[in-house]
């Protein structure tokens, strides 16, 4: 059974609206992860020390990266929904 407009509208906002809280709380943990490597050991050894928070960045980040795909470029529901309009707009145009 097909969504309703107003269903998928709202599945798609709320998608968007947990990605948005996700990156906000990346930004700021992340700051704040860099904030304690540079008081404890960014700021005594330089840049010479090891920058540990990059680990978290990259993974955190890859992780956001996928929920941003995910709000942003559509689920395979909504390309499947896509797929079955196109196909069936083919099918009309082949009757006539």
């Amino acid at each position: 059974m097909e969504p309703t407009n107003d269903e998928r509208l709202w599945r798609i906002a709320r998608r968007r609206a947990n990605f948005k809280k996700s990156l906000f709380s990346y930004l700021v943990i992340n700051a704040f992860l860099w904030g304690i490597w540079w008081v404890t050991a960014g700021r005594h050894s330089g840049l010479h020390s090891y920058p540990w928070p990059i680990w978290v960045m990259l993974g955190w980040g890859v992780g956001l990266g996928f929920q941003y795909f995910d709000a942003y470029s559509g689920n395979k529901q909504d390309l499947a929904i896509e797929e079955f309009k196109k196909l069936k707009k083919e099918e009309e145009h082949s009757h006539n």
